[in-house]
């Protein structure tokens, strides 16, 4: 993920309605008042408005936010249980935020101002709640309205959050469908980059996939078939055991403690595979974690050292691969710092990117990203990928790959790479040399894949990350 900006995003709803700030002298969090903390299930959408305000108003990547040990505070506080119910609400109101905040203008008089954060919010999770999940309507309602009133910022918004919520409620059936046939659920720069990259046709495709979750892919160390059955998946044509839900933890499921697997996007399981035989080289995997193309190139018969700058990263690196029974050499370094000893045989750099790719499971990046972050991490990238090629020996292949759907993370910056850099000459993917992956190769030998690509028999089963790989060669 890259540096996240201290900005503010735009509402979907805003206008000039004048909205009372907090009294002064009010003690404590504005958000909490006596009176109301045993009312149940209000903690949980607390939480839930206060999450979304990090995503939006502050560009706060959601898996920070809602991680169990370092995440935010009001989250940890919850139990189990309503930490679940804040995870869906959360990632539902973000992957259809357009779509809500369409059906909650409907519904006003005037448009909420940009200072009435709080109350949109407030707005966003009680109708991800009525229109998409399983949450009684009345409970809904009834607790976005406790909410308003224990705010000094919204309490005399109250009863436009009732009004408001049970009309749509009482509307749901008949407007939510031509609601989504008529947005996009992203933000404009977001839009216009998919459509200059892909034209209307394929960013209307890749969109229609963000509003699905994705299905969860395993790469298993061998018998895909025994484990597809095992797990109640499907074998794709790549290999990947892919499960459209799960029935359990991914701790609890047959082979996790054996080690039989890992959880992997079979999109991000195509980089590694694309050095060909590398049995007994030398190969280093960089910006290594979580390990699963660690993994991959340890089972292919490689001596892998693996490389990450956050030490964290590389002790969760480290025990991923002792579950999966596997070893490599780790080593906690800044990229750029990194001398090794000896020139690699191959060199595998799959970039920090702006992770547009997988909006499918992270629906916050569109709002915690801009247009400006896209170019910043290309900028790195790009540097990246200059040092990356000094650590490989002459003759040998560099595979450059991210998680981004932009060209400047991936077509633009390999083309001008290669254009601009001595000593280093395209390998191109051949058609036919992996037979799975050409649907995914480009005309110039490049690997390409979209959330709108692998289409099967629906949408919860289809799809994959977003991903951009070349191949290249050290020439001297």
């Amino acid at each position: 993920m890259g540096p996240q900006p201290n900005r503010t995003a735009q509402c979907p709803l805003e206008g000039s309605v004048v909205v009372t700030p907090p009294r002064r002298g009010h003690s404590g969090n504005p958000q909490h008042r006596a009176g109301d903390s045993n009312v149940a299930g209000l903690a949980a959408r607390k939480a839930a408005a206060r999450l979304l305000a990090a995503v939006i108003d502050a560009r706060t990547p959601l898996d920070g936010l809602t991680d169990n040990e370092h995440g935010h505070p009001q989250y940890k506080a919850l139990d189990g249980r309503d930490r679940a119910l804040v995870r869906a609400i959360l990632v539902t109101a973000l992957r259809h935020r357009m779509t809500i905040a369409r059906l909650l203008s409907k519904r006003l008089e005037k448009p909420l101002p940009p200072n009435a954060t709080a109350l949109s919010h407030i707005l966003h999770v009680a109708a991800a709640q009525i229109l998409f999940l399983d949450v009684p309507d009345s409970a809904a309602v009834d607790l976005a309205v406790t909410h308003a009133k224990s705010d000094p910022r919204t309490t005399r918004f109250s009863g436009l959050v009732n009004g408001v919520l049970r009309s749509l409620a009482r509307a749901k059936q008949e407007e939510l469908a031509p609601a989504l046939a008529a947005t996009s659920e992203a933000p404009q720069w977001f839009v216009e980059r998919l459509t200059a990259a892909y034209g209307a046709e394929k960013t209307r495709a890749i969109l229609a996939a963000h509003r699905h979750e994705a299905p969860v892919d395993f790469t298993v160390k061998a018998d895909s078939a025994l484990w597809a059955e095992r797990l109640g998946g499907i074998v794709l044509t790549t290999g990947t055991v892919r499960v459209e839900k799960l029935a359990a933890n991914v701790t609890d499921l047959p082979g996790f403690a054996d080690g039989a697997w890992w959880v992997q996007d079979t999109a991000a399981s195509l980089p590694a595979r694309l050095f060909g035989g590398i049995k007994g080289q030398r190969v280093a995997d960089l910006c290594a974690a979580p390990g699963g193309k660690t993994a991959q190139l340890i089972l292919a018969g490689a001596e892998v050292t693996a490389v990450d700058t956050s030490k964290n990263r590389l002790a969760r690196l480290a025990q991923n691969l002792d579950r999966l029974g596997l070893t490599a050499e780790l080593v906690p370094t800044d990229l750029l710092d990194y001398r090794p000893a000896r020139l690699f045989d191959a060199v595998l750099l799959d970039t920090p990117c702006s992770s547009t790719g997988t909006v499918r499971r992270h629906p916050d990046v569109p709002w915690t990203k801009t247009m400006a972050d896209v170019e910043k991490l290309a900028a790195l990238q790009r540097k990246l990928l200059a040092h990356a090629v000094t650590l490989v020996r002459p003759g040998g292949r560099i595979v450059f790959s991210n998680c981004s759907l932009d060209p400047i993370e991936g077509e633009e910056l390999y083309s001008a790479f290669l254009t601009e850099t001595p000593g280093v000459i395209d390998d191109p993917i051949r058609p036919g040399e992996f037979a799975d992956l050409d649907p995914f190769l480009t005309s110039v030998g490049t690997l390409r894949t979209t959330p709108a690509d692998m289409v099967l028999e629906s949408p919860g089963i289809s799809g994959l990350d977003g991903f951009f790989a070349a191949r290249m060669r050290r020439s001297f």
